[in-house]
């Protein structure tokens, strides 16, 4: 990667923890008007907060959040809970979500290399795609079936997609694989949603090296999903 490409060129560590990246690439489209999207907001407000509780969680998960809508827009790059004020989304428009991993991905390929700069071990990245409808008839779903089929099968990522209401869970099963995490999420109890997520990245960010992780939420009634993880 060549010096003026590099994103992250000049940042300097917050801290040395082990990093564990987290990319949340979400739905802002205009199904996702109303109650939807301040759910939305109410649950990355939860999530920050209980990440906010766990000192290793807070000093080792390096969040960014990427949106697509009509337009794809990195509302929070790359930083521990502690030093940003979590943005307000708001909707708009399509539903650009290839587009919007495009960017995710990119984002992720520039903070690793930045911690190969910066001498900053990290766990094995997390992209999380949310969407509650069908891409726009221009996305390349083929290409990023086979583009997250490389980088997952090649150890460079997880990849956990979660489908909302009307969302087309054929094709997110299609970007699926063994080992990663699809699933339909009851209703639009975010918060619910957010908790549960909270609670899977603190237990990975205080793993060790090859340790499995028991992500499965604590009780029937803590579960956001339709199916059981």
């Amino acid at each position: 990667m060549a010096d003026n490409d590099f994103r992250y060129k000049g940042n300097l560590p917050v801290n040395y923890e082990q990093k564990c990246p987290l990319v949340l690439v979400l739905d802002v489209s205009g199904s996702m008007y109303g109650s939807p999207i301040d759910d939305l907001n109410k649950g990355l407000k939860k999530f920050q907060e209980e990440i906010k509780n766990d000192i290793t969680a807070s000093s080792r998960l390096d969040i960014s959040i990427v949106t697509f809508g009509s337009q794809i827009d990195v509302v929070q790059d790359f930083a521990l809970v502690n030093d940003f004020d979590m943005p307000k989304l708001s909707v708009n428009g399509s539903t650009k979500l290839v587009d919007g991993m495009k960017e995710g991905l990119k984002i992720l390929d520039d903070r690793k290399e930045w911690y190969k700069q910066t001498g900053q071990t990290y766990y094995r990245p997390y992209i999380v795609l949310m969407t509650d409808g069908y891409p726009d008839y221009d996305q390349d779903i083929s290409w990023l079936e086979k583009e997250i089929d490389s980088k997952f099968l090649g150890k460079h990522l997880n990849f956990w997609a979660f489908g909302v209401e009307s969302a087309d869970m054929n094709m997110l099963k299609k970007l699926g694989h063994d080992g990663s995490l699809v699933q339909k999420l009851k209703g639009t109890d975010f918060v619910k949603f957010f908790r549960w997520l909270s609670s899977s990245m603190t237990s990975v960010t205080n793993s060790k090296e090859g340790e499995v992780i028991d992500i499965a939420p604590q009780s029937e009634e803590a579960n956001p999903f339709q199916l059981k993880v």
